[in-house]
C-alpha cells in the first residue's frame, strides 16, 4: 500500500508540474527574441520596442529585439515561421508580411496563416503623406498636379515592395491618372533618411516613423489616410477631405508566434499584451507616435489577418503591384 501511495504521488506530482509549465508558471524561464522583419528606426521597430520593454518586466525576462529586415518582411518573417514552437521567438508582423505578402508575391518562404499563431494585434496607425520641408508642394492636390507637369513623374519611397505605403502611392497614381517610379527601401526608417535628402520626392510613412520628424520641421505632411483626423496632428487632412477619399489605409502591427506554439503560452502572451497596452504610460507612448494601441484575442486578431488578406487581394490586383 505505502509503495502504491508513493506511485500515485509521483503521478500526482508529475501531472502538476506539466500542468504547472503549460500554464505558463515556468514560462519564460530564459530571453524572449522578438524578431522585427524591417530595418531599425521604421514604424514596427519602434512600436516592437516599446512593447518589448514592457512584457519583458511583465514576464520577468528580457525580451530581445532582433531586426532581420528584407523581401518585403519576408526574411524575418520566414524565419519565425522555422523556429521552435516553445513561445520564446516571436514576430512583430505587419499587414504587409500577413495580409499583403501572400497576393503581391509569386511565392513566399512562409504561409501567413499555416506558419503562425495570432497572439494579438498591437496597434494601428494611419500612412502618413509627407514631402521634403523644401518641396514647393504643400496639399494633395498640388503633389498631383506637379507629378502630372513633371516628366516621367515623380520618384517616391517606401517600407518595401508591397508595403502599405507602396500600395497607397499606386493608388494615387491610379486615382490622380499620374505617372511615378516606387524606390523600395528596407523599413520606413531608410525612406525618410533618402526622402529628407531630397532623394525621394514622396511617401506615405506610417507616421511614428515620421511624425518626428514632421514635429522637427524636416517633412511637411499632407495628409493622413486614415477616416478621422489624427490627434497627434490635427491640422493635417485626411485623404478624403483632400478629395482622395480612395486612398484610405489603415495599416496595424501584431505579434504572432510559430504555428505549433502550446495554446497555453499562446494565452499567457495575448494576456500580458493586454495588460501592457492598457497601462497609462504605455498607451501614451504609442499615441505619441500617431499610433493607437490596440490588444485583442487571438482568436479577433485572426479575423483580422483574414479581413485584411481579402481586401487587399484586390488593391493589389488593380493597382498590378508585383514582386519577385
Amino acid at each position: 500500500m505505502f509503495k502504491t501511495l508513493l506511485c500515485k504521488m509521483a503521478l500526482l506530482t508529475a501531472a502538476l508540474g506539466w500542468s504547472c509549465v503549460h500554464a505558463g508558471a515556468v514560462y519564460p524561464d530564459h530571453p524572449l527574441r522578438l524578431v522585427v522583419p524591417y530595418a531599425p528606426g521604421g514604424s514596427t521597430d519602434v512600436l516592437a520596442r516599446i512593447l518589448a520593454e514592457r512584457v519583458g518586466q511583465k514576464l520577468g525576462q528580457t525580451v530581445v529585439v532582433v531586426n532581420q529586415p528584407g523581401g518585403g518582411g519576408s526574411i524575418g518573417s520566414a524565419a519565425v515561421a522555422r523556429a521552435t514552437p516553445d513561445g520564446y521567438t516571436l514576430l512583430m508582423a505587419t499587414n504587409g508580411t500577413h495580409a499583403i505578402n501572400v497576393s503581391l508575391y509569386s511565392s513566399l518562404p512562409y504561409d501567413p496563416i499555416k506558419d503562425f499563431a495570432p497572439v494579438s494585434l498591437v496597434a494601428t496607425v494611419p500612412l502618413l503623406l509627407v514631402v521634403p520641408s523644401t518641396s514647393p508642394v504643400r496639399t494633395l492636390q498640388e503633389l498631383v498636379d506637379h507629378a502630372r507637369k513633371t516628366s516621367g513623374g515623380l520618384n517616391f519611397g517606401s517600407a518595401g515592395v508591397g508595403s502599405s505605403g507602396h500600395l497607397a502611392a499606386e493608388m494615387l497614381k491610379i486615382e490622380g491618372k499620374v505617372q511615378g517610379s516606387h524606390v523600395p527601401y528596407k523599413g520606413d526608417g531608410p525612406a525618410i533618411v533618402d526622402l529628407m535628402a531630397g532623394r525621394v520626392d514622396f511617401t506615405f510613412s506610417n507616421m511614428p516613423a515620421a511624425v518626428n520628424q514632421v514635429r522637427a520641421g524636416a517633412l511637411r505632411p499632407l495628409a493622413v489616410t486614415t477616416a478621422q483626423r489624427s490627434s497627434q496632428l490635427p491640422n493635417v487632412p485626411t485623404v478624403a477631405e483632400a478629395g482622395y477619399p480612395s486612398l484610405q489605409v489603415d495599416p496595424w502591427y501584431g505579434l504572432l508566434v510559430p504555428s505549433g506554439t502550446d495554446t497555453e503560452i499562446v494565452s499567457r502572451l495575448s494576456e500580458v499584451v493586454a495588460e501592457v497596452l492598457n497601462e497609462d504610460s504605455t498607451r501614451r507612448r504609442i499615441e505619441g507616435l500617431g499610433a493607437a494601441p490596440v490588444g485583442t484575442t487571438p482568436q479577433a486578431f485572426a479575423k483580422v489577418i483574414r479581413d485584411d488578406t481579402a481586401k487587399f487581394e484586390k488593391v493589389i490586383q488593380i493597382s498590378g503591384a508585383t514582386a519577385q
